[in-house]
């Protein structure tokens, strides 16, 4: 079972992907809320390098204001994240099926809501 979509963009850098998402996202409705730089974090906080590795919380208001108003506590799980990590040649997207992890919560109406999240994730993994 797979728990994201997953895109590699041959002969990219993470900076240029970043860009390419984040335009698509917005192309789809969502905005960024949150940036996690983890390969700086693990560096200030245990000292560990790692390849760049970044996430992004992607929110869709009129998707997350329909979702809150079928479950009210789904916030928990929101935002969808978006990861962006270096790979050999180039960057991998890697984007929250949120079908899947929605299946914790039992609500058909919730799980229709995040089909349509899906697609709208995966149409801006594509144009990427």
């Amino acid at each position: 079972m797979a728990y994201t979509y997953d895109r590699i963009l041959n002969g990219t850098g993470i900076d240029d992907a970043e860009t390419r998402i984040r335009e698509a996202l917005a192309e789809k409705g969502f905005g960024v809320l949150t940036e996690i730089d983890v390969k700086a974090t693990m560096k200030k906080k245990i000292d560990i390098d790692m390849p760049p590795y970044r996430i992004l919380g992607a929110c869709n208001p009129g998707m997350a204001h329909k979702a809150i108003g079928i479950e009210p506590r789904v916030g928990a799980m929101l935002p969808c994240n978006v990861i962006l990590r270096e790979v050999s040649g180039g960057t991998e997207i890697s984007a929250i099926d949120p079908v899947e992890s929605m299946k914790a919560i039992d609500n058909q109406q919730l799980h229709d809501v995040a089909g349509e999240v899906r697609d709208m994730l995966r149409k801006a993994v594509d144009a990427a």
